[in-house]
């Protein structure tokens, strides 16, 4: 799905008419991979974010239609995460001149390619190797298709996240620090470090921005912020009060994750696959306990997903839904 701010607004389920600048093109590419944001002025064009690897081609082939023929200028990062970053390789390869510009928090693990500081295959995800040209700083402010768009720390979800705000017309590209009905996994938390705090400071930030309208890393392009906070709180406080929630939740998310890429496998490849994901053993033994049985807590993870209709278990088959 794509939505574009040359047509001036973009309909929503509710009919709510949300304004986005002209030549803003987002293209919603569901769950596997993030939202792209396309800024496009004729001149210059820039891709915020590029999806998953798997999804390159398509990435590639959203990103050609919409420029017809022209070349992509610039690829930016809002944090590197594999489902914001594993398309930046095949655009690097399509468009050699165009510069990549990252959050500075992961330059050093993208310059040495350094992966286990990077963690893709720590949660068990895959990714294509990129370079970038410049960072991201905090604090400053980006020249995209000719408006100026402040560059925001946004830890939390992930330490070195950045969120973009377009001041002139109130427009924030949020990536995962706030979607609609929630916000991204809180990474740091998994390995016992700072995080909710930073979630609600990153909150507190989106709210002083007061932004007409938010483009998020996953899902549709909303503009109720007020409510989208709220429920955003909402749910912070809960694993605040209730941190092995969190971890059963990030845990049900990296298996849900690898299913959206499998499609469909069997119980014994599924297994394996936990078995050999670092990031599952630790909030294996983090929730339960060393002694408590992996198998036995993977198979009751994935009767979440099936209750919740997120997969479906037949035959031996388990099947992403």
């Amino acid at each position: 799905m794509a939505t574009t701010g040359t047509l001036g607004r973009v309909n929503t389920e509710s009919s709510t008419s949300l304004f986005l600048p002209p030549g803003l093109t987002v293209f919603e590419r569901g769950w596997l991979s993030s939202n792209n944001v396309l800024l496009d002025d004729g001149q210059t064009a820039v891709l915020i974010d590029t999806g998953y690897c798997t999804h390159a081609e398509q990435t590639q082939a959203l990103v050609a239609h919409a420029l017809g023929g022209r070349p992509l200028t610039q690829v930016l990062n809002t944090h590197l995460h594999s489902d914001h970053c594993g398309g930046n390789g095949a655009l690097q390869a399509r468009y050699p001149q165009a510069t990549t510009a990252i959050p500075p928090g992961g330059a050093q693990a993208v310059a040495d390619w350094d992966e286990a500081a990077l963690g893709h295959a720590r949660f068990g995800q895959s990714i294509v190797r990129f370079g970038f040209d410049r960072m991201l700083q905090p604090g400053s402010t980006e020249m995209l298709a000719g408006r100026p768009w402040q560059v925001h720390a946004a830890p939390g979800h992930d330490p070195h996240a950045v969120l973009l705000f377009q001041p002139d017309t109130r427009t924030l590209i949020s990536g995962d620090a706030l979607w609609e009905n929630g916000f991204g996994v809180v990474f740091p938390e998994l390995d016992g470090h700072s995080g909710f705090g930073e979630v609600g400071a990153t909150l507190d930030l989106i709210e002083s921005l007061a932004p007409a309208v938010v483009i998020p890393g996953h899902g549709r392009v909303f503009g109720d912020v007020s409510a989208a906070l709220d429920r955003a709180r909402t749910r912070l406080s809960s694993f605040e009060q209730a941190p092995q929630r969190h971890l059963r939740h990030a845990a049900k998310v990296l298996v849900k994750y690898k299913l959206l890429e499998m499609v469909t496998t069997t119980l014994p490849n599924l297994h394996a696959w936990a078995r050999s994901t670092p990031a599952l053993g630790d909030l294996h033994r983090a929730s339960t306990g060393a002694s408590a049985d992996f198998d036995a807590w993977v198979a009751d993870l994935l009767t979440d997903l099936v209750r919740a209709g997120a997969a479906t278990v037949s035959d031996g088959l388990v099947t992403n839904h």
